[in-house]
């Protein structure tokens, strides 16, 4: 059905670009050259601010984890929409308790470490580079010296983790959070966690057991959160935030033990779609945090952040952020940003926690978006899409998108690329011709 659906879309598109007569003289790589912005001038960033400013989310991707130009770029535009558009916070792909850590220090509050050098370089989950490199260090200080210079009634801005890994780091944050507020909710919610017990930190051996008939603990899990959200006594004495980090990590493991027992029981799409609705699901609630009309920051890869329908992505079932924030916020008040490279070099491992490695990214194959944005002959820019571009000869066609994770094998290079329709998978894209990778903590 959802095959059927995609290719719907691309008939009705080709349709649209063959009757509309958008056809113009010029080739789609003089088109795309002569509507960019440069990267390489002054004021570079000014239209996308301006395009941006306004919207309830402005989403950040990058097209691998590892790539020091996607960061300094999303810091720049970050750094300018906190300062000149009042966005209240940056939720990012990453771990939840232990950034947390950061929003302490980028607020100053009680208790918060030195630096935020101290918290990334203490990171201990894989791939710590992904968040424990320089580029990341010099976002949070920036963070840091802007909270400190407000005045001091106007609320700072936050720094966040919204993903479901780090799960048992977060039911200890559960545990102890209450142990001192309230001794009565903490022998309950420990009870309820002693159905985790036998896994002893290892998710995926927990998902295993129940793939192979033993019970689950998702009423456990579910329970926890529950009894939390219904304790007035609780949110009242602890206040706002610190009731918010104890549901939150609440919600980690609830939501962690869906995906890893999806993930493990299920060959569709349901494991990868329960982490997207969990990062979404934050990133709302974080706004509801912050008020009614607070404005959020996401940081993820292209895959979470271009919406999904677009893509091939959709044929499979899967959903993500992009297409879910559109959804629950309307389009006009989501703001996408893709990110590429045509080549370069990269921060990856050959497998699931191997050691880093200093990859090669291959020039993009032919016929992808990286190979037709480089056609342009420009070595950095980015391009805004408008109305016209979603009715131009040839741009509406679905293209190979290149996405690289954590984990990267060069020989499988024909693997990275994800069929897009650009213009409408994104409100806007960067492209770079040549990339570096990340400067890894030591």
């Amino acid at each position: 059905m959802r095959i059927t659906r995609f290719m719907k879309f691309v008939f009705f598109s080709a349709f649209i670009i063959v009757t509309s007569g958008a056809c113009g003289k010029e080739s789609l790589e003089e088109y795309i050259k002569n509507r960019s912005v440069s990267l390489e001038v002054d004021g570079a960033l000014q239209p996308l601010i301006e395009a941006a400013a306004g919207k309830k989310l402005v989403l950040l991707g990058e097209a691998s984890h590892g790539t020091h130009e996607y960061y300094v770029w999303r810091d720049s535009i970050s750094r300018r929409l906190i300062k000149d558009a009042g966005f209240n916070f940056i939720a990012v792909e990453g771990d939840f308790a232990s950034l947390y850590e950061l929003n302490r220090y980028v607020k100053n509050l009680a208790g918060a470490p030195d630096s935020a050098r101290e918290v990334l370089s203490g990171l201990s989950r894989w791939p710590q580079w992904m968040w424990g490199n320089e580029e990341v260090v010099a976002m949070v200080e920036w963070l840091r010296a802007y909270n400190d210079n407000l005045p001091e009634e106007t609320p700072k801005t936050g720094f966040y983790g919204m993903d479901v890994y780090d799960e048992w780091r977060s039911k200890e944050a559960v545990l102890s959070s209450l142990e001192n507020e309230d001794s009565e909710i903490y022998r309950k919610v420990s009870n309820l966690y002693q159905c985790f017990a036998p896994y002893q930190g290892d998710s995926w051996q927990y998902a295993r057991s129940v793939q192979q008939g033993r019970s689950n603990c998702q009423e456990a899990a579910s329970q926890v959160v529950k009894l939390l959200e219904s304790s007035e006594r609780l949110a009242e004495s602890m206040g706002e935030q610190d009731f918010f980090y104890l549901l939150q990590n609440a919600i980690v493991k609830q939501n962690a033990e869906k995906f890893y027992r999806k993930s493990a029981t299920r060959q569709d799409a349901s494991g990868w779609n329960s982490r997207a609705h969990h990062m979404h699901e934050t990133v709302n609630r974080l706004l509801e945090l912050y008020g009614e009309d607070s404005k959020g920051i996401v940081w993820a890869h292209n895959t979470h952040v271009g919406d999904a329908r677009f893509t091939e992505m959709f044929n499979a079932g899967n959903q993500n952020i992009g297409e879910l924030s559109r959804v629950h916020h309307g389009p006009e008040n989501v703001f996408s940003v893709g990110f590429t490279t045509y080549k370069g070099r990269v921060l990856a491992g050959a497998s699931w926690e191997a050691r880093m490695q200093d990859m090669r990214i291959a020039p993009a194959r032919r016929n992808s978006v990286e190979y037709l944005f480089n056609k342009t002959g420009k070595e950095a820019f980015y391009l805004m899409f408008s109305e016209e571009d979603r009715t131009y000869d040839d741009f509406m066609e679905p293209r190979g998108h290149r996405a690289v994770g954590v984990v990267y094998n060069p020989a499988n290079e024909p693997r990275q690329y994800v069929n897009t329709v650009l213009p409408l998978r994104y409100d806007a894209f960067f492209f770079f011709k040549n990339t570096g990778v990340l400067n890894a903590l030591k």
